[in-house]
């Protein structure tokens, strides 16, 4: 990187509009005591709210206001909001826009991750195996997601498998989906192959203790809350939608994901106050 000892007298010195975001970041998890989370574009702070919504619309107005928390021109909104509808990611839904396509099931994968796994299991397991010789990348990444979305477990290569207390895949032409008892492999060894348990509690607890670090200035509606709080909130929904929902049998107890689901129920109540105070719908 240049100096600025070589720059020529009376020159100015543009800041990159991503360094530009990044020093407000900054400067606001400093100003509320929470340590820097990377910033959220235009699209990623679209998607984080709608993702939050039920049902997931606002009116334009409404999201555009949200660009200047982050330090984002109202016309980089404008371009992303545009992009997102071109994209099947969006629809002009009277004066506003609401998700559509592919990110409905991320949405409710999300919403699913919000609630703590059922105590009823009665041992089954979901085994998906899938049985087609041929698929396109795009189908693989497609099916992957899906899988990752129903929180199945990859064992091996087109070999998927969870215990059978959430919603199964559904049997389609090349994909054999099967429930039942286990045997063989002891039901908790084969959880530990499936999912890093430790690494799950960890980050977790690394999780919770910033939610509450930063709930008392979301609370009493501080203007610079607003950004690092729906960042740090985008972190939070991104963990528990990939959080496996394991039955209580199979994880230690307590489990530090319910914990954290427990207290980010505080923090999203507190998030949508700030919202609608912001987009003037309080």
């Amino acid at each position: 990187m240049r100096g600025t000892a070589g720059r020529v007298p009376g020159t100015v010195v543009v800041i990159p509009a991503i360094l530009h975001i990044k020093i407000i970041a900054i400067n606001l998890c400093n100003v509320t005591g929470v340590e820097p989370i990377r910033p959220l574009n235009a699209r990623s702070v679209v998607l984080s709210v709608l993702l939050g919504l039920d049902p997931p619309a606002l009116p334009a107005r409404s999201l555009v206001a949200l660009a200047a928390p982050f330090g984002i021109a109202a016309g980089t909104l404008r371009t992303a909001l545009s992009r997102m509808v071109a994209a099947g990611e969006l629809r002009a839904d009277g004066d506003g826009y609401r998700l559509v396509g592919r990110l409905l099931e991320r949405k409710a994968a999300q919403d699913t991750g919000r609630r703590p796994a059922t105590g009823d299991w009665d041992g089954a397991w979901t085994v998906a195996v899938v049985t087609s010789a041929r698929r396109t990348i795009a189908e693989r990444r497609a099916f992957r997601t899906h899988m990752a979305n129903l929180r199945m477990g990859e064992l091996r290569p087109d070999t998927w498998l969870r215990p059978a207390n959430l919603a199964a895949p559904l049997g389609e032409p090349g994909l054999t989906v099967v429930r039942g008892p286990l045997t063989g492999d002891d039901p908790a060894q084969l959880t530990e192959r499936l999912w890093d348990l430790p690494a799950i509690a960890a980050t977790a607890d690394d999780l919770r203790p910033r939610v509450d670090t930063m709930l008392p200035a979301l609370e009493q509606r501080r203007t610079d809350a607003l950004a690092p709080a729906i960042t740090l909130a985008a972190e939070v929904v991104r963990f528990l939608r990939s959080e496996p929902l394991l039955p209580p049998a199979l994880t230690p107890q307590p489990w530090p994901p319910d914990a954290l689901r427990a207290r980010y129920t505080d923090f999203d109540r507190a998030i949508g106050r700030a919202l609608r105070q912001l987009t003037g719908q309080a």
